[in-house]
């Protein structure tokens, strides 16, 4: 299978320092290349992985001195990954909300079931919090 992994850019892949979500994306991407997928991973330039690397930005925007605005770097993520949309079985967004709202206005011919989207844990945490003190 072709499998494209979208992952934050905040932090390298696998990870320097902290990053929950580029943990996960780094075990699970190197699970399936291990299991023979076709894996291609979307990540910030000095990430190594077993994947092929789609450098988005040249470092993590976390180590990046030059970086003041991470909006630019994950519109220009998002117009990557859906200019090679049709390269993949499924895309795997390991990503924010605003990636949600992004990929609704770049990648519409997406099938249904062909991306999924993850949160911050806390958000979902804070959501259901309040759901339930309703």
């Amino acid at each position: 299978m072709r499998i494209a992994q979208v992952a934050p850019l905040y932090e390298s892949v696998p990870l320097a320092l902290y990053g929950g979500a580029e943990r996960v994306v780094s075990w699970l991407t190197e699970e399936l290349v291990a299991v023979g997928h076709d894996v291609t991973l979307f990540a910030s330039g000095e990430s190594r992985m077993a994947a092929r690397l789609v450098p988005c930005t040249k470092q993590s925007l976390r180590t990046d001195p030059t970086c003041c605005d991470a909006l630019g770097h994950h519109v220009q993520r998002i117009e990557c990954v859906a200019g090679a949309a049709d390269e993949f079985d499924v895309i795997h967004f390991h990503v924010d909300c605003l990636t949600d709202f992004l990929r609704s206005l770049a990648v519409t011919n997406l099938p249904v079931g062909r991306g999924a989207c993850h949160r911050r844990i806390e958000q979902d945490r804070d959501r259901l919090r309040v759901e339930v003190l309703r």
